[in-house]
């Protein structure tokens, strides 16, 4: 018992944090997760085996809020104790040996795996988020990313769901209601890597060229988006390997969408988890393609999976590298002017950024994802140019080589290119690196050998001359076959002009053909002259979601009387994931009379029906917009909104409470929410309290 007060009460836990490192190797986590959708909660029994580096007499585990015990087979027992967010393991560790520990645990996490859907008769899901220090929440591991784990884990789920996780799957068993499925690491990684995903999938297998598996999963109602959404995976994955010149480190690699994923993808060891709000149809794909996200956490796979930081400071190194090998993957899909375009915007944001006196170092631990992504790649595409494409490619291989399944800093990286180019980079670092200001002569000089852009950047450089001064330039960059990026800063300076004297422009501009300079119409040219309409009414015929939702729009709002022609023609358009055009055209619908009007009531119901959390966040924030502009809630929408006040997607949350804190300001709704606050959870309530309250 003294020695447990002396852990407990003396003991400095950053001191036992400090000395972690040094003291342990958790080498593996093996066992079984069973997750459990009707509590919301996780049962565990698990063995944990560790290398002791120097002798000791308290080790940890990270594990919050866990009841954890020894398994009463357990051959190793120490003294354990579960307090602080803590596990701690007390015996005389002796240094050099090897030691295995197995306990069962419970958790009821509050992030990093998410139960969605199982309170409604939407589609059921279980997934993770791990990334920063978050597995912890449902997994006992060590949250540092220094310390790199074979996981080898099998899960237990309700009968009838596929699970997909890190790994091999190695083999699944019935157990009563339900079913245990196995799977096999060959590599360690780090914690915050660990994923699992449970849901009615469906999968397509291909493999790419080295005769890797890939696993392309989707939900059965999203079948006809899987050859669009996944279009160019197999060419990215085959380009990968070519370009960085290590093969893929990993038995294999899936891909799951899952339903108000917290962000747009993540790059989990083998198994990327991203959100369902990118399965697109061929149409979609124009606007909202998976491309970009599909290669960036394809990418990561090499750099930061295998490879990963030791710290903060070094976070450029996954996340500059995948954001530029996602470029140099798109250049290869879409070319030489995407590749260019991009860099000038990220180039154009980070200029803005450096200007404004708010430039980070790219060894700032706290500087921004602006930062880590766009200027990190900014920095290798600097360093490609500056040494060479051969030393560059040379110099990125012997990098992953020799710290394959290492952590690393940035000198590692450097130490390498230095060694292939016989270069001294120490300015490279000075400017690039550390400097907190952005290099945007250097930037410029890179961006003027692209033909394309430098044609751009005189285009742009005319933004500020009169129409008579620019009228012939303009009508030159709109010449057959128009350049979609030329095309778009057209019709965006035409925009600041009065529409009667660049008619001709826009008709040149409709008449190219070209989705994205007709896009930029619908976008731009708000205030439609009569002469435009029949051009302008072509629009609601384009392959673009985007197009359709804002020409509809505008067209409703120019030409009152033919409301109804317009609703009718796209009637039957979903639109992307997010229903953009279904909502659009259902609430135009019942503000417009004439159209329809017995059906108006099937309308509401349908258009007030997809505020509930049967519904991805996005579908749900545009409903509740949409609703809010024609003053109409039902009881059920006010529920939804408190539910979403509280939901794990911060920007989804920030928004209810933001609209229920408008909607509290006026009488009508203030006393609907005042009546409604006992049918709110206790966190709901809470929140609404304070809103009420202000």
């Amino acid at each position: 018992m003294q020695k447990i007060f002396w852990l407990l009460f003396l003991a400095s836990p950053f001191l036992i944090q400090a000395q972690q490192n040094q003291i342990l190797d958790v080498q593996r986590i093996s066992g079984t997760v069973h997750l459990l959708p009707e509590t919301e909660s996780v049962k565990g029994k698990l063995q944990v085996e560790f290398k002791i580096l120097q002798s000791t007499d308290t080790i940890y585990l990270d594990a919050v809020k866990m009841k954890v015990e020894l398994a009463k087979k357990s051959k190793f027992k120490p003294e354990l104790i579960s307090a602080a967010n803590k596990i701690y393991l007390i015996e005389n560790f002796k240094a050099d040996k090897t030691y295995t520990v197995e306990f069962t645990y419970e958790s009821k996490p509050q992030k990093a795996l998410y139960f969605v859907g199982w309170d409604n008769d939407g589609s059921n899901q279980i997934w993770t988020q791990g990334q920063g220090k978050y597995t912890s929440n449902w997994l006992p591991s060590l949250d540092d990313v220094n310390d790199k784990i074979e996981f080898d884990l099998s899960y237990q789920v309700p009968e009838n769901y596929e699970v997909v996780a890190n790994g091999k799957l190695t083999s699944t068993e019935k157990k009563g209601k339900e079913q245990v499925w196995k799977f096999d690491m060959q590599h360690p990684m780090s914690s915050y890597l660990v994923a699992v995903a449970v849901g009615d999938f469906k999968v397509k297998e291909i493999t790419s060229a080295s005769g890797i598996p890939i696993q392309l999963y989707y939900e059965a109602q999203d079948e006809n988006k899987v050859e669009s959404t996944y279009k160019h995976t197999q060419q990215i994955f085959d380009f990968f390997e070519e370009e960085i010149g290590v093969a893929f480190p990993w038995q294999n690699y899936k891909q799951i969408p899952v339903r108000d994923f917290l962000y747009a993808g993540m790059e989990n060891t083998t198994a990327t988890i991203f959100s369902d709000m990118f399965m697109v149809d061929q149409i979609g794909f124009v606007d909202r393609n998976y491309v970009n996200v599909n290669a960036h956490e394809l990418a990561h796979q090499w750099f930061g999976d295998m490879v990963t930081e030791k710290s903060g400071t070094h976070h450029w190194l996954q996340e500059g590298f995948a954001t530029y090998y996602a470029l140099l993957a798109e250049r290869e899909i879409f070319g030489e002017d995407y590749f260019y375009f991009q860099l000038y915007q990220n180039a154009e944001k980070l200029k803005d950024l450096s200007d404004s006196g708010k430039g980070e170092a790219l060894k700032n631990p706290k500087a921004s994802s602006l930062t880590f992504y766009q200027k990190g790649a900014w920095a290798l595409h600097i360093l490609r140019e500056k040494i060479g494409d051969q030393a560059f490619k040379s110099g990125v291989k012997n990098y992953l080589n020799k710290y394959a399944f290492k952590n690393v800093e940035t000198e590692d990286f450097l130490s390498e290119m230095e060694k292939v180019s016989g270069m001294d980079l120490i300015q490279f670092k000075e400017d690039w690196l550390e400097q907190s200001a952005f290099k945007s002569s250097q930037a410029l000089a890179s961006l003027r050998k692209s033909e394309f852009i430098n044609e751009y950047l005189s285009l742009i450089a005319l933004r500020s001359y009169s129409i008579d001064e620019k009228y012939e330039s303009l009508n030159k960059a709109l010449d057959f076959p128009v350049n979609e990026y030329l095309g778009q800063e057209v019709v965006a300076q035409l925009s600041k002009e009065k529409t009667e004297e660049v008619i001709q422009l826009y008709r040149k501009a409709f008449n190219t053909n070209n989705l994205l300079v007709r896009q930029a119409i619908s976008t731009y040219l708000k205030e439609i002259p009569q002469s435009l309409q029949k051009k302008y009414e072509t629009l609601l015929n384009d392959r673009s979601y985007l197009t359709l939702e804002q020409a509809l729009f505008n067209l409703w709002q120019n030409f009152p009387e033919q409301r109804s022609e317009y609703l009718e023609k796209l009637k039957n358009i979903e639109g992307f994931s997010n229903k953009n055009v279904r909502l659009l055209w259902l609430t135009l619908s019942l503000v417009t009379p004439e159209f329809q009007p017995e059906n108006n009531s099937k309308l509401y119901q349908e258009l007030s029906g997809y505020t509930t959390s049967k519904y991805a966040y996005e579908i749900r924030q545009n409903t509740f917009g949409f609703l809010y502009q024609i003053e109409s809630f039902t009881k059920q929408n006010y529920l939804d909104l408190m539910q979403g006040s509280v939901h794990p997607v911060w920007r989804f949350r920030n928004f209810c409470r933001e609209l229920l804190t408008k909607l509290a300001s006026k009488e009508k709704h203030r006393a609907i929410l005042y009546s409604l606050k006992n049918k709110a959870s206790a966190k709901q309530e809470k929140i609404l309290t304070k809103i009420l309250e202000e």
